[in-house]
């Protein structure tokens, strides 16, 4: 590979190490998608069927841990990208294709029943996995740093709120409670993205991408994250439901569910604590990377809390800052926007 880091020279190696694991020295390559983070997705033309070219530059996303939590879930049954062709240290993954549409284009009010028990099939193989030795733990510190970007690229960054005392204080006190709930709760592999945008149909079941950050850590957090997805929002009597049907397989499965009552707090306040850490996030993504795209679904994640920290008194200081300090920020920014 050639020691040119400039985008020509990578687009010129990736389109070379795809013609050599494609057998097609005509082969041509063209954008599938974009992650988040530093990967990209190319989709090949040429004599063959269309394969997926992974591009995780090695300077900047090591294709490594993304290998190992592969292998690790197709061990234990779950239904992941097959990979026909790896160069770890270029970066680069030749895999199958599973199609254009992740389950997030094609899932309605008519068909979610079905594609999220088909979901759930898939969630309670990943979580009956036993954890490998040396997995990071969704811990203390973790689940902090998390929360934090919430105060420093939202609030400080996004909005401009001067970290006072007073609000330094609620949002320690509200952390505290949220990092005490998720460390009681029973501990599994997690994937800490477990929704439709990351879920793709194979055939009559769904695979499973963009697992490489798992962790062990809170039993609830995945099934909270499919049914209070980042980019699609259900009724909250139909979430309930699937978070009950979930509930209900899990136990069946002999995974370590608390009682129903429990486990719906519990997803309750783990989602809390997901979607401030979402929210900060995408004002991150604003504006350190530029992408400026995901901003456009905060206010989903600001109706998620406005429908689940009321029902809870210890997050009152929460509801308190939120009415009358960030939401009072936030309709000044968008009228002088």
């Amino acid at each position: 590979m050639a020691n040119d880091p400039s985008p020509a020279a990578r687009d010129e190696d990736r389109l070379r190490w795809a013609r050599a694991a494609l057998g097609d020295p005509g082969a041509t390559l063209d954008r599938a998608s974009v992650d988040a983070g530093f990967r990209s997705y190319w989709r090949s033309t040429g004599a063959g069927p269309s394969r997926i070219v992974m591009d995780s530059p090695p300077d900047r996303e090591d294709v490594r841990p993304w290998l190992a939590i592969r292998d690790l879930l197709e061990a234990g049954g779950v239904r992941v990208p097959r990979v026909l062709a790896r160069d770890v240290e270029a970066g680069f993954l030749l895999l199958e294709d599973l199609g254009a549409q992740t389950l997030l284009q094609v899932v309605d009010e008519a068909n979610a029943d079905r594609w999220f028990d088909a979901a759930v099939d898939q969630l309670l193989r990943l979580q009956a996995i036993e954890p490998p030795a040396g997995l990071p733990a969704y811990d203390e510190a973790l689940l902090a740093r998390e929360l934090r970007l919430f105060d420093e690229w939202f609030l400080g960054r996004h909005l401009g709120l001067a970290p006072a005392c007073g609000m330094l204080d609620t949002l320690d006190l509200v952390y505290r409670r949220l990092l005490d709930a998720a460390l009681a709760q029973p501990r599994v592999l997690v994937h800490r993205d477990f929704m439709p945008r990351n879920l793709m149909p194979a055939g009559d079941t769904l695979a499973v991408l963009d697992f490489q950050d798992a962790v062990v850590g809170p039993i609830a957090y995945d099934p909270l994250s499919l049914f209070k997805d980042a980019f699609l929002s259900w009724p909250g009597d139909r979430v309930r439901g699937w978070l009950a049907r979930y509930h209900a397989r899990a136990a069946d499965a002999g995974l370590p569910v608390p009682d129903l009552e429990r486990f719906l707090r519990d997803a309750d306040w783990i989602g809390v604590q997901r979607h401030l850490k979402v929210i900060g996030i995408f004002a991150r993504l604003h504006h350190r990377d530029g992408k400026s795209k995901y901003l456009a679904d905060v206010p989903r994640f600001f109706a998620y809390l406005d429908a689940v920290v009321p029902r809870h008194p210890g997050l009152a200081p929460l509801q308190e800052l939120i009415e009358h300090t960030v939401k009072p920020a936030m309709a000044a920014q968008a009228g002088t926007a």
